[in-house]
């Protein structure tokens, strides 16, 4: 039985759940905060769970809440499996250097022309790429002046244009040069990219197939002579990746782990060693994770910790001094640093 202390943190995700409503015809998703005409849905999208989440510690689960089976929407923690795609794309020597321009390798498809030819795979993983261009029918302005909880004020109105930089010289979250990350890598493997992420990162882990990873119903292309289709990194505009918190935990577990799985390296240690380098413009922000930087993300728990985080609010929550993967589904986020803490008092209590 976990200690009374981690009930009682596990109490407190449950008694402060999203405030999102759980039928996606209500009061759900990110969307609904674009303005016209980027405020709709391109994927489909379903309605979710009750709060839920796992806590492992040194690779057993000492505490599990609500549905951890059920496979669900992890929107913007599918930015994270991306840039884990990359680390694989990179060991297998696809990818030899992230400070080649994009545009060398992937042809055709934006990366060809004006700034857009400077961007290189550093610059797309540490969203400062400032790419400009449509994806399956939206503009990267539909990000920008995008404000994050953990970033800078912006300074401007979501979704106004505004002057684009010299790729490397500032940072924006932008969803839309995510996607187009994604499309870039499909090109690069040849291959869709569950099923490569499937053979390559969720067997080896020891992962279900209760998962899914599908893109938006416009987002078709031809690579090797195929019709497949590119995947989103997030739900922003629906499709995404549904997947349960137990299997997220197995993830995590690879990533606190260097990448090693199954007594073997799934990842390269030096990949994994590149994800948690802060980014220079943002140093909260490394591989599509958030780092909790002089605790300045949350003060609550150690700055060795990291995180992936999707809307919703789902956390994937890697705490390496104690060898702890936590995953936290649909939390109100204003009580997350609080949370933690909780769950860091009840771990350090065992």
């Amino acid at each position: 039985m976990p200690s009374q202390t981690m009930q009682d943190a596990v109490q407190f995700a449950i008694d402060h759940e999203s405030t999102w409503d759980r039928e996606v015809t209500g009061n759900w998703g990110v969307h609904l905060q674009d303005p016209p005409p980027w405020n709709r849905l391109l994927g489909p999208v379903h309605d979710r769970g009750p709060a839920s989440g796992t806590i492992v510690v040194d690779g057993t689960t000492v505490a599990s809440w609500g549905e951890p089976k059920r496979a669900d929407l992890t929107f913007s923690v599918a930015k994270t499996y991306l840039a884990l795609l990359a680390g694989l794309a990179h060991d297998r020597g696809l990818l030899p250097d992230v400070h080649e321009p994009v545009g060398r390798r992937v042809r055709g498809i934006g990366f060809d022309e004006g700034n857009n030819a400077l961007v290189t795979w550093h610059h797309l993983l540490t969203q400062t790429s400032e790419w400009s261009g449509e994806v399956f029918g939206y503009s990267d302005q539909a990000d920008h002046y995008r404000t994050v909880t953990f970033g800078k004020p912006t300074g401007g109105v979501k979704g106004q244009l505004r002057p684009l930089q010299q790729p490397g010289t500032y940072w924006e979250y932008n969803d839309v040069r995510i996607n187009q990350l994604s499309l870039a890598l499909l090109h690069l493997f040849q291959r869709p990219l569950p099923d490569v992420f499937r053979e390559a990162i969720m067997r080896p882990i020891g992962a279900t197939e209760n998962w899914r990873w599908v893109g938006y119903d416009n987002a078709w292309v031809t690579v090797a002579g195929q019709r497949v289709q590119s995947v989103p990194g997030g739900t922003h505009w629906g499709g995404g990746m549904s997947i349960s918190a137990q299997d997220q935990a197995l993830v995590g577990q690879l990533m606190l782990n260097d990448g090693a799985a199954g007594g073997r390296q799934v990842l390269s240690r030096e990949w994994m060693q590149r994800m948690r380098t802060p980014c220079e413009l943002a140093p909260y922000y490394g591989y599509l994770v958030w780092l909790n930087h002089e605790r300045k993300v949350f003060p609550s728990v150690p700055a060795s910790s990291y995180f992936a985080i999707g809307a919703g609010s789902s956390f994937t929550w890697i705490e390496p001094e104690r060898r702890m993967v936590a995953i936290v589904r649909w939390l109100d986020s204003a009580y997350a640093d609080a949370l933690f803490g909780r769950i860091l008092e009840a771990v350090d209590a065992r």
